[in-house]
């Protein structure tokens, strides 16, 4: 039985299918149109989800949708309400979309479909309907290794939850409590985002990455005036300071009251003033999670947590819910965004609405995040062959091997390899790789290849039987959702007047012998590799070591500021190109940028991104 799982028209929108309880594919729409966070309906992602499958869409089974959009139409309705006559600039902006495409979605879905196929709307499948945040919560326990788990759901807002408990056991899920619109923690990280700055629904991991330079000044100031949490670990937000609810911003006046002045404007250089909220907020984001965390494990009395929802790509709060030990172990959906959706949608139907049982364990049913399209050497050389590419094709073991020398001269790598990953990081499937001993890799990575802010962080990627000898991490990280610090023995500690440095000017101090993914903290946000989801990136880290002695990387995303990760060989090259990046790798085929004919452009290639 095939079902396939859809997401569309808030912010990533994707598509998933299911076959016998099995997930076979899953893909974001960015990846194809190169729209970040392209919120439209999934056309091509739907193509490719049945293309892998090897079916066209009269072989499926059951449609279903992760929305139901006429309780999210009711609470837009009841929330202008209240607050009226606030809010009639937003309820004007918002409601002729509602009245013309979104109240209708059950038509707009099957025209949708019935176009792209060329079929008739009669023909479909059946199409149904998953609540928000039980589309989320079936993505977390469905797929975890569990038989028997806490959910935990923290997203910005679904038709009416912001914050779901649910229970998980076997092929059901129970709902046990739930916060409502407008209280909501991912609002609430939102509404920070904004006033620092960044772009809401994009920005939020800036938010997190800029937070250790600053000092948490501001904790006290929004737990005694913004934010309420209660003792059943529920929270309440005042929302005098917050616009969201009804307004086109954010924050409203109250707020820029509250912390000295006006938001940020974007692209202006950041203060100290904004690290220190950033760490404020972070702080808080932290005692919420962990509070409402153990809340979860006294009244359910169960071992595991999963968790899903834009909160949990919060990857520091994720690793100091681990370390707290409330529960043995946690899971959570690399795709907890609305992408997620689609296959908690799916998997619903599948366990619940058709009562089909789960095996649960030991591993997770992810595949690694490996869901997305791969291509063979004719594609690639399809690709290629307009830009007249010079490429070597190489055995694999050679292959590895001129990498591992590659890597440790400094070179910057574009590794496009296997199936693309599902959710927003990638992981060794569409990367951009290189020598995490290197003191200078973060800053030739941030400002020569990826064209964006010098305060982020690198991520390391490493290999699972060693993670414990490089970092305070002992179980597996493979979805690069939890923080841990680099261990003792291989961290540098720092002068007195090095620890009197603020702001950026931490940055410029090396705090490890992996200084490239040592964050200011000591921290950084772990990826480890597994022999069994990810064969080949294993064997890259394994001759890495065998060379430096060293089992650990650089990997970030491969694309640039405000572009989707690269999707086809093409996108690949593009990049590769636009970038100072040293060299490519499309499965088996090298290519030298030295070697490659002259690039040229007739505009400015970074106007074509938005900026996130």
């Amino acid at each position: 039985m095939n079902i396939l799982g859809i997401s569309a028209y808030y912010h990533d929108s994707a598509a998933a299918l299911v076959r016998d309880g099995v997930i076979v594919a899953a893909a974001q729409e960015e990846r194809f149109t190169r729209i970040k966070h392209d919120p439209d309906f999934p056309h091509e992602a739907v193509k490719y989800c049945l293309r892998e499958a090897g079916i066209h869409l009269g072989q499926v089974d059951y449609l279903v949708f992760y929305d139901k959009p006429l309780v999210k139409f009711d609470r837009l309705l009841e929330t202008y309400f209240g607050f009226a006559p606030r809010g009639f600039r937003s309820f004007v902006t918002a409601m002729p979309v509602w009245l013309k495409e979104k109240l209708f979605l059950k038509e707009t879905i099957k025209r949708e479909l019935a176009q792209t196929f060329g079929i008739k709307k009669s023909e479909l499948p059946q199409l149904l309907f998953d609540q928000h945040h039980h589309a989320h919560a079936a993505s977390a326990f469905f797929p975890s290794p569990f038989e028997r788990a806490a959910v935990l759901c923290l997203d910005g807002v679904g038709e009416w939850a912001t914050t779901s408990v649910w229970l998980g056991e076997g092929n059901r899920l129970t709902p046990v409590k739930e916060i409502r619109f407008p209280h909501s923690l991912g609002l609430l990280y939102s509404a920070f985002t904004y006033y620092c700055g960044f772009k809401v629904n994009s920005g939020e991991y800036k938010l997190m990455g800029l937070a250790p330079y600053g000092e948490p000044k501001y904790v006290d100031l929004i737990l005694d005036n913004l934010v309420d949490i209660k003792e059943d670990g529920s929270f309440w937000l005042d929302q005098r300071y917050f616009n969201y609810a009804t307004g086109l911003t954010m924050t409203g006046p109250k707020f820029d009251e509250l912390f000295g002045g006006p938001p940020r404007k974007s692209e202006t250089d950041i203060s100290q003033r904004e690290m220190d909220i950033a760490a404020s907020i972070q702080v808080v984001t932290e005692k919420l999670v962990i509070h409402l965390a153990k809340k979860v494990r006294e009244e359910l009395a169960v071992d595991y947590l999963c968790l899903a929802g834009g909160v949990a790509l919060n990857c520091v709060a994720n690793g100091k819910l681990l370390r707290e030990n409330i529960f043995k172990d946690i899971w959570i959906q690399p795709a907890s965004g609305d992408a997620g959706g689609a296959l908690g949608a799916a998997l619903g139907v599948w366990h619940q609405y058709l009562d089909q049982p789960r095996v649960a364990g030991p591993d997770d049913q992810m595949r690694g995040a490996y869901l997305g399209p791969r291509f063979d050497g004719e594609a690639i050389e399809k690709d290629l062959s307009p830009y007249q590419a010079k490429f070597e094709k190489l055995e694999e073991e050679e292959l590895l091997a001129r990498l591992s020398d590659i890597l440790a001269q400094d070179k910057v790598v574009g590794w496009f390899s296997g199936r693309m990953e599902f959710g927003p990081r990638a992981l060794g499937g569409r990367s951009i790789i290189g020598d995490a001993r290197s003191s200078k890799m973060q800053s030739i990575m941030n400002l020569k290849i990826k064209y964006r802010e010098s305060f982020r962080p690198f991520a390391p990627v490493v290999k699972a039987d060693k993670v414990a000898e490089w970092f305070d991490q002992k179980g597996p990280s493979p979805y690069m959702l939890l923080v841990a610090d680099v261990v003792q023995s291989k961290q540098r500690p720092m002068s007195e007047a090095q620890k009197g440095l603020f702001g950026i000017d931490k940055l410029k101090v090396p705090r490890s012998e992996i200084p490239a993914v040592t964050h200011v903290d000591y921290s950084a946000r772990i990826q480890t590799v597994h022999q069994e989801t990810n064969p080949r990136f294993y064997k890259l880290l394994d001759r890495f070591e065998a060379k430096t002695g060293c089992p650990v990387l650089i990997n970030t995303s491969f694309n640039v500021r405000g572009e989707p990760i690269v999707g086809s060989p093409e996108d690949a090259y593009r990049c590769f190109m636009r970038t100072e990046m040293d060299y490519l790798v499309l499965e088996n085929y090298l290519l030298e940028k030295s070697a490659q004919p002259a690039w040229t452009e007739k505009d400015d290639w970074r106007n074509e991104f938005a900026l996130d």
